[in-house]
């Protein structure tokens, strides 16, 4: 079975979300949407998570979270585990409430968390429950166009400012914002983030990946998906050119070392290194064979090969330019 990656860190800002399992019904009165209003609560008193917008669908809920001192798995496991005691106990239920572990996206601030915010209000109207986003009160809309004081765990400053009168015009554009996009589809790279885990701009996802990440993407591992997604695997061409780079395009063992690479390092199979290399299967592997043996013997040609390694193993990791 799949596991989520989890990527946390102080600071960090998150999609977060969960299902109820088998799509089953997660709230069964408004008294149950309290409580889960009141764990927040518990939530952002241990953990100091944030809330900046939040939506309390009838089968799911949708948060978008920040969490200053980090510790988004905890966090969640206080909400989930502490609802599902609640419920379970109080309706006579038993078994699990929620499909799986909770499901968390890290976003970038600025532009595409405030589209995030927009998509969340907007559930309401997705799933036809209301006309107006405006009209559901089971979400934070009504805090952000100021129409009730937020809870104290609740804090949409970070997109409309605060409640006051010289913040009016940013809650009056914000609204503008999210009747504009009534009928419109997820924000810019959502489907994507499903895949990846991260939300953001290309700066912003190279940076998690070099600073978070590095370490989990050296050793593959196909349980989690989404750091698979985020592994690059280097075309033959990339790692042929970077191999000559570092050990000249004359050294007689610079093609024996890409075919190494390819193959050990990158995963391309027998096949297609001998259709790029023009050479027999056989010959690809008494190539590689080669490598193999100079690594043992030569400590500086395995010091090369351990570097052009890790500046492929992570995308956008520094490749020189190939010309044509």
């Amino acid at each position: 079975m799949s596991r989520q990656l989890r990527i946390e860190f102080p600071g960090a800002v998150y999609h977060v979300f969960s299902r109820g399992n088998q799509k089953q019904p997660i709230f069964l009165s408004d008294e149950d949407r309290f409580y889960l209003h009141k764990i927040l609560g518990d939530v952002h008193g241990k953990f100091g998570v944030i809330i900046q917008a939040y939506c309390l669908m009838p089968n799911h809920y949708h948060l978008n979270a920040s969490t200053p001192l980090g510790g988004l798995s905890k966090a969640m496991h206080l909400l989930n585990t502490g609802y599902s005691v609640y419920l379970n106990k109080k309706h006579g239920r038993c078994g699990h409430l929620f499909q799986g572990r909770f499901k968390s996206i890290l976003v970038e601030a600025g532009s595409y968390a405030i589209e995030l915010t927009r998509y969340i209000h907007l559930n309401p109207v997705r799933a036809g429950l209301v006309a107006r986003p405006e009209d559901y009160v089971w979400s934070s809309y009504r805090d952000y166009l100021g129409l009730r004081p937020p809870y104290p765990w609740l804090d949409p400053s970070p997109i409309v400012g605060r409640s006051t009168p010289e913040d009016s015009a940013r809650r009056q554009n914000y609204a503008a914002y999210v009747t504009s996009g009534i009928g419109a589809g997820p924000p810019a790279g959502y489907y994507e983030s499903k895949r990846t885990g991260i939300l953001g701009g290309e700066e912003f996802v190279d940076a998690i990946r070099r600073d978070y990440l590095k370490d989990k993407v050296l050793v593959r591992d196909r349980e989690r998906p989404q750091l698979e997604a985020l592994f690059h695997k280097a075309t033959l061409a990339e790692i042929l050119h970077l191999t000559e780079s570092l050990l000249g395009p004359r050294n007689r063992l610079s093609r024996s070392a890409a075919i190494y690479l390819s193959h050990r390092k990158a995963d391309h199979t027998l096949a297609e290194i001998a259709s790029f290399f023009d050479m027999s299967i056989s010959g690809v592997s008494n190539a590689r064979r080669r490598a193999e043996q100079e690594i043992i013997a030569n400590s500086t040609f395995a010091s090369v090969i351990h570097e052009i390694a890790e500046r492929l193993r992570i995308r956008g990791s520094n490749l020189p330019s190939i010309r044509n």
